[in-house]
């Protein structure tokens, strides 16, 4: 959408989207809808815009002298007839945007029902590093069906993080695999990457691959995130939540290293 380009709004009333984190947010919107021209914003002083944060609920850390001070550093002046055309299309993105955010706030509410519901969430919820957004994508994408991974390399495959060994002669390389669910692939870095502030086993384990086997950044990740996805499907194959005190192997698996 025009709105969410950057050109539009510095031509005009930069002000209004260099206050808050992005031109999208409801904050940034009223902002936009109470002072639509640079005119009406440059009313705004400290205690006015001390009132507006308040009754838009506002949760930075920024304070309203700051933000104040930094609009008025920020606004525009143009022709009349610049400004009536400008503000008129500004209201009328902003009343679009508002009407998409709360459908994608309805699109939240429902997809976090579903997940809710789903009687496979409790095992992929407990692991750590496992966030509700990380637990839709694996349902999603992992499904239900446990024929169709009979072992874990099927889902490391589908995953991109069993790499392709190719061999030719006496030549043996072993390569990326780009032949997989990407999306499943990113939520699975993303696990890996967020257990490592949760599990003192898994940031163990990456550093190890770091450090003793001088493996990259983008080499140990992808290594992490295969050997919590071997445990995830063992638990899901067996219909139990992650324990670390009772999976004596997965903690070995993660704790060590190996693969």
């Amino acid at each position: 959408m025009r709105v969410l380009q950057p050109r539009f709004w510095e031509a005009y009333h930069p002000a209004a989207v260099r206050l808050f984190s992005s031109v999208d947010r409801q904050i940034s919107l009223s902002f936009v809808v109470d002072y639509p021209t640079p005119a009406a914003a440059s009313r705004v002083k400290a205690t006015r815009m001390a009132g507006f944060l308040r009754r838009h609920h506002y949760t930075g850390r920024v304070t309203a002298q700051v933000l104040a001070e930094k609009m008025r550093a920020n606004l525009l002046t143009a022709s009349p007839g610049t400004v009536a055309g400008k503000s008129y299309s500004a209201q009328s993105y902003t009343r679009l945007l508002r009407l998409l955010n709360s459908q994608l706030a309805d699109y939240d509410d429902a997809i976090a029902t579903a997940v809710a519901e789903h009687p496979d969430t409790p095992i992929f919820a407990s692991f750590p590093g496992v966030g509700p957004v990380t637990t839709a994508v694996l349902l999603a994408e992992i499904g239900e069906d446990r024929s169709r991974y009979p072992r874990p390399e099927a889902l490391l495959a589908e995953a991109g993080l069993a790499p392709v060994t190719r061999a030719s002669g006496r030549s043996r390389s072993v390569r990326f695999r780009y032949a997989a669910n990407t999306r499943l692939r990113e939520s699975a870095m993303w696990w890996a990457y967020n257990s490592m502030k949760q599990s003192h086993r898994a940031a163990t384990a990456f550093r190890h691959a770091r450090d003793q086997r001088g493996q990259r950044y983008h080499r140990a990740l992808p290594g992490l995130a295969a050997r919590w996805m071997r445990v995830l499907w063992r638990c899901w194959t067996d219909g139990v939540p992650y324990d670390p005190a009772k999976h004596t192997s997965a903690v070995e698996l993660i704790a060590t290293g190996c693969r």
